[in-house]
């Protein structure tokens, strides 16, 4: 039955809503539909990519297979071997690029943790070759007992206190402000201590005059030559190297009254071989070889033979007459890289130097420059015909020079301590004037029985 409508159900009226409910925004709902439409749009492109990157792996998978059968046809026809051989080949090409990823990867790896390894192990070295300095003075000073001993060391116009520093090589200082003390002062250690044993020797014994004061001086020298030799000894066995030639031992006991910068030769000595034997260690080198190197990489700045050179040639010569390895001496003779390297045990010796020497507090360089000095003083004087003795006092203003009376006359005199001085002015800087006093001296000496004995 067909229903008729009525004019007023003809068309959709809208009802009017309430007076007291909210209206609807039209605008906004067609804001939010078209929103919603965009975001169906983005899916749909979305899937559409993703559809053809399948379709893309989809067509490579399929090549690829192509490819492996036709590969797998043709080794049918291969022996094992070359099959292995292209299947490799063909992996290594796949993995190239991930290869050189990784070795890169590894290389930046390598060389951060090689660097902090390097500053460990220089680190721990350091911390267990630490050792504490005492800075060295050019002068030692004697105590006296009294006034009176003081006159007796000077003698009659200065004869006994003359006699004691021409026959010891230093120089006897009174300062007022130590009366009751002498200082002795040179630029040599072993001097220095020959000097004070035997002032002390001197005041003990109580004849205090020329010919005793030679007796003693001479006896302090042979001890002090023991005492040098026990001290070599002692730094050997520190060190852990044995049998070492004799030559070699008393050229090390030196080492107890000889200074460089400021550091003692035996505990700078000691120190370089704890440092260099924790490197070595630690890098798989020859300790040994190590060890001795760092024990004599300074034997030259006590060996006295010849005055030509640097104290590494000194050294180089003086253990190739030795005999000692051929392996230590390239640690010695390229401690200061005066040759190229030719081993790593030379690198880390000429490493285990540097870390002695240059750490704050442990040398003053004017010592070194002060030490050279005086030597060179002595050395020019020395090098002159007829000139037995030489000795630098008053930090290198005053030359005293002992001549053989027997082959220089007094009227020559004057022209030799022109000579010198001439030589000297020109091969060495010397702050102020520099005197020179030349001792020429003959003696008769002969014992008698008398008739009482």
């Amino acid at each position: 039955m067909k229903r008729s409508f009525g004019p007023s159900e003809s068309t959709y009226q809208p009802q009017q809503a309430p007076s007291n409910q909210p209206s609807i925004d039209v605008n906004a709902k067609e804001k939010e539909l078209a929103k919603r439409e965009g975001i169906l749009e983005e899916r749909e492109r979305l899937i559409a990519q993703r559809l053809q990157s399948v379709d893309e792996k989809l067509i490579i998978i399929e090549k690829t297979r192509k490819d492996l059968v036709s590969k797998l046809e043709k080794s049918s026809s291969m022996s094992g071997e070359e099959a292995k051989k292209v299947l490799l080949e063909n992996l290594e090409k796949e993995l190239a690029g991930e290869m050189s990823k990784k070795i890169k990867e590894s290389e930046d790896e390598i060389k951060f943790r090689s660097d902090e390894k390097a500053k460990q192990i220089l680190a721990e070295s350091m911390y267990h070759g630490v050792t504490d300095y005492i800075s060295e003075y050019t002068t030692s000073t004697v105590k006296l007992p009294d006034e009176e001993m003081k006159g007796r060391i000077i003698g009659k116009e200065g004869r006994n206190i003359k006699a004691f520093e021409q026959s010891t090589g230093v120089d006897v200082v009174m300062d007022d402000e130590l009366p009751d003390s002498l200082i002795l002062s040179s630029f040599d250690p072993v001097r220095r201590e020959i000097a004070k044993v035997s002032l002390e020797r001197l005041m003990a014994d109580g004849r205090i005059q020329p010919q005793r004061i030679e007796e003693i001086v001479e006896k302090t020298k042979e001890d002090i030559e023991k005492i040098m030799f026990e001290a070599g000894e002692k730094l050997c066995y520190d060190a852990g190297v044995f049998n070492l030639p004799p030559a070699v031992i008393a050229m090390l006991g030196r080492f107890k009254y000889r200074f460089s910068f400021g550091q003692n030769l035996i505990q700078h000595s000691l120190e370089l071989v704890k440092v260099g034997s924790a490197i070595a260690r630690e890098l798989g080198a020859d300790e040994g070889v190590v060890r001795m190197g760092c024990l004599l990489h300074d034997i030259g700045k006590v060996v006295t033979d010849g005055d030509e050179g640097t104290h590494v040639e000194k050294g180089v010569t003086f253990l190739k007459k030795e005999g000692i390895d051929q392996k230590v001496i390239d640690c010695v003779a390229q401690h200061h890289e005066d040759e190229p390297f030719s081993s790593v045990e030379s690198v880390i010796v000429a490493i285990a130097d540097g870390v002695s020497g240059g750490r704050p507090g442990a040398r003053h360089e004017n010592v070194q420059d002060y030490f050279k000095r005086l030597n060179d003083i002595e050395r020019i004087a020395t090098s002159f015909e007829g000139v037995d003795k030489a000795f630098a006092v008053q930090a290198g203003r005053e030359v005293r020079i002992i001549v053989q009376p027997d082959r220089i006359a007094d009227d020559e005199l004057p022209k030799l301590v022109r000579d010198i001085g001439t030589q000297i002015q020109r091969e060495v800087m010397v702050p102020g004037a520099v005197k020179i006093t030349a001792v020429r001296e003959t003696r008769a000496q002969e014992s008698f029985l008398t008739s009482g004995s």
